[in-house]
C-alpha cells in the first residue's frame, strides 16, 4: 500500500490529499528517508509524522484493506512517540499565549515592562 493511503487509512490525516501534501513536503518518513507519496509501505517498518508541531512515531504492524474506524486503528501500527514530544507541544502553547494578537497595536508601558522582566 502507498504511504500516503496508510497513513489517511489509518486517520493520521482527515483526506489522502492532505497525506500526499505532508509526504511531498518532507514531513513523512520512513527508517529516518523522507519519502515521496507513492512509496510501498511493509509490516515492521517505523514511520515517522510531523503533525501540529509533534513528530509523531509509530511501527506498522499490519496493512488495512480500506479506511478504518477509529477504535481499530490501533491493530494497525503501534504507537512510539515519546512524552518529551507531547510536553513540548504544551510549552508552546503557553509561549503563544503571551503573544500580542495582530491589529493589537503598540505594546503598553506595562507590556514593555513585563518583557524587560522576562528577559533580564
Amino acid at each position: 500500500m502507498r504511504i500516503d493511503k496508510y497513513l489517511w487509512c489509518i486517520r493520521y490525516f482527515k483526506t489522502r490529499n492532505i497525506a500526499t501534501e505532508a509526504c511531498k513536503k518532507g514531513l513523512v518518513k520512513i527508517n529516518g528517508d523522507h519519502v515521496k507519496p507513492s512509496k510501498l509501505i511493509f509490516t515492521g517498518e517505523e514511520v515517522t509524522v510531523r503533525k501540529n508541531q509533534i513528530n509523531y512515531k509509530f511501527k506498522v504492524l499490519d496493512i488495512p484493506a480500506n479506511r478504518v474506524g477509529a477504535k481499530l486503528v490501533d491493530l494497525y501500527r503501534k504507537d512510539l512517540t515519546p512524552e518529551s514530544e507531547f510536553e513540548k507541544f504544551e510549552l508552546l502553547k503557553y509561549s503563544k499565549d503571551y503573544y500580542r494578537k495582530k491589529g493589537m497595536g503598540r505594546p503598553t508601558k506595562k507590556d514593555r515592562r513585563d518583557l524587560d522582566g522576562f528577559q533580564e
